[in-house]
């Protein structure tokens, strides 16, 4: 369990925040000045002036009104920063068995095999490397396996992927997955990417100028009238999970519940792995009767659940189409203009179908099966 209920005073808002939980896998996410590092700082221990409570896991860390307030080294905190912070002058090994000093340190509850976070985070074939010589993708696979040999007891991500490039983005995203599969850790990650947030939290945070906007399962917050414009703003993506199923030679079937499935590239797949794919608003295609004659290998069945209407200004002649598919358990935002939405004479609650291609499909992340 984690409980959040702190104000901190900042230059231009006070960050207030109340937040309790029993998911261990936690977003926050809100545009830059939003509060975000904030927040990490101060449950790190590491922004001073903070009032209320922090307590994760029975164990309190901050209680001001009884003048508690645990210093950084004994909060049992695994920290990575924007910047990383890796020590130079040290190989890889050096920079993960500086974390594993500091669990020695502390005598941490908690303590990491290092050759299970070499294997996690494949790393095995750079420990001998300068850190100098890393990409920055390898980089940020040393600074997180530095902070879970450190033995946190709450691991905090502060926007890890923000200095890499999309491509090299999406990744390293598979690695913060299987950290969470395999060790169990309680962790907050931090971005102002809405997919990131999504593919890796069972519950999330929005914060705006130093408010909580809405908190909740993430299919739901980002779909909210109060957060949808904001990460759009972002670069907002659909995210539908499913199991692949299928294997061809170039492609593989990705079932997200019985009778509805897409059909994605196939490249480094395999049976049974459980798949995020991500899908933008406006690779998405509308119609009113089923299909055919189509290239496109993607046609699912659903029903409108809501039209919205963006502010002009903002979005012009844009219409979003809120999607539930199936059985309404997935739903996906389709982008058109106002246009079709009269050629088409949509609706909340008539049926429709979504069109697009495979290359539209973007695996963003996946796992071993979790199924018995």
């Amino acid at each position: 369990m984690i409980r959040i209920d702190v104000k901190v005073p900042q230059q231009d808002f006070r960050l207030s925040v109340s937040w309790k939980t029993g998911e261990r896998t936690l977003g926050v996410f809100g545009h830059s000045g939003a509060g975000k590092s904030t927040l990490l700082e101060t449950l790190a221990g590491l922004r001073r002036g903070a009032s209320g409570v922090i307590e994760v896991d029975g164990q309190v860390w901050l209680d001001s009104s009884r003048g508690l307030d645990l210093p950084p080294e004994k909060r049992g905190v695994g920290y990575v920063p924007q910047e990383m912070l890796l020590y130079p002058h040290r190989d890889v090994m050096g920079n993960l068995r500086a974390g594993s000093r500091r669990a020695a340190l502390r005598a941490a509850a908690t303590r990491i095999d290092e050759r299970r976070v070499l294997e996690v985070l494949e790393l095995g074939p750079l420990t001998r490397r300068d850190i100098a010589s890393l990409s920055g993708g390898e980089k940020q696979r040393v600074a997180l396996g530095r902070a879970l040999l450190s033995g946190p007891q709450l691991l905090l991500l502060d926007e890890p992927l923000a200095s890499l490039d999309l491509p090299l983005r999406r990744r390293i995203l598979p690695y913060l997955v299987r950290v969470s599969d395999e060790f169990g850790i309680p962790t907050i990650y931090v971005s102002h990417d809405a997919t990131e947030v999504r593919v890796l939290s069972s519950e999330v945070l929005v914060l705006s100028a130093g408010s909580v906007v809405a908190i909740g399962p993430p299919d739901d917050v980002f779909t909210a009238d109060t957060v949808l414009p904001m990460a759009r703003a972002e670069g907002f993506e659909n995210v539908l999970r499913g199991r692949v199923v299928e294997i061809d030679d170039a492609t593989a079937l990705v079932e997200i519940e019985p009778g509805l499935s897409l059909r994605v590239a196939g490249h480094g797949l395999e049976l049974a792995h459980e798949v995020a794919v991500g899908l933008r608003a406006e690779d998405l295609l509308l119609s009113v009767a089923r299909p055919t004659g189509l290239s496109a290998q993607n046609i699912l069945a659903g029903t409108i659940d809501e039209i919205r209407h963006p502010d002009q200004a903002v979005g012009g002649g844009e219409v979003l189409v809120m999607v539930a598919l199936g059985r309404g358990h997935a739903r996906a935002v389709v982008s058109i203009t106002r246009q079709a939405l009269g050629q088409l004479e949509l609706a909340p609650s008539r049926p429709v179908h979504i069109i697009f291609k495979t290359q539209a499909c973007r695996v963003l992340a996946t796992r071993r099966s979790r199924r018995v």
